[in-house]
């Protein structure tokens, strides 16, 4: 089984620099029609079986008010499980852009999908999506350590509810290293498929590693790799597994 997790920063592109973020602003206001048909060709022939995309536009004017999720859904003929990431009383769930801003598991059976908020931070939602034998989870946390340390806590006991296996897949926003995550692994007892810590962010000069997949020991790793692949201003990471 191989799982996908990529931040694909709305399709927007890939910032060259950390200036080139703010010169080039206006690219998160402009059709994306071009970068997602690159992404959708690169994630059609990593042939995963679960996706997870985080900073999705769920169909705002930019995207001709097509979902994205949708959009790769039917070209994969796999089930969307999408929802904007900002809990209705927000204030940026209604906003232009931010009201469409959202993330996404895509599966290539209807499995069951469940959608939480965590009690702190802008960012709160957890896609959690049931198979028959694990639980699969995709968080993109705040970028606040001390609301992280929060929602880590609160996402632990969400998760530690079932006995059964979990991958648990996303963007943390870890920049002070995993040791953020050392709680949230030995109280699920959960192993990081990245054992090599390859950084995933900046795209062009990796120096963090912000994104992660998370399993328990149940669940065998049988590889794990980053693409070299510029399309956002993260990379993929991709974890095969022998259930």
């Amino acid at each position: 089984m191989r799982v996908l997790i990529y931040n694909i920063a709305y399709a927007t592109g890939s910032p060259r620099k950390y200036y080139d973020i703010f010169l080039r602003a206006h690219r998160n206001i402009k059709p994306t029609n071009r970068h997602f048909e690159l992404l959708k060709h690169f994630i059609a022939d990593s042939k995963p079986d679960i996706i997870g995309l985080v900073e999705v536009d769920i169909g705002s004017y930019r995207t001709s008010f097509r979902c994205q999720a949708l959009k790769l859904a039917e070209h994969l003929n796999y089930e969307a499980h999408r929802s904007v990431k900002y809990k209705h009383k927000i204030f940026k769930r209604h906003l232009p852009l931010f009201r469409h801003q959202g993330n996404a598991v895509l599966t290539k059976e209807g499995f069951n999908g469940e959608f939480h908020f965590l009690s702190r931070g802008v960012k709160r939602l957890v896609i959690e999506v049931d198979f028959e034998n694990f639980r699969f989870f995709l968080v993109h946390l705040a970028l606040s350590k001390r609301v992280r340390e929060k929602q880590l806590k609160n996402l632990a006991i969400l998760i530690k509810s079932d006995k059964r296996p979990v991958i648990i897949g996303g963007d943390f926003n870890t920049f002070e290293g995993e040791r953020e995550l050392s709680r949230l692994a030995n109280f699920l007892n959960l192993k990081n498929a990245n054992q090599q810590a390859v950084p995933t962010f900046p795209s062009w000069k990796p120096n963090h590693q912000l994104d992660y997949i998370l399993h328990s020991p149940e669940i065998e790793l049988k590889g794990f790799f980053v693409p070299n692949i510029h399309l956002s201003d993260h990379l993929p990471i991709i974890a095969d597994f022998d259930l």
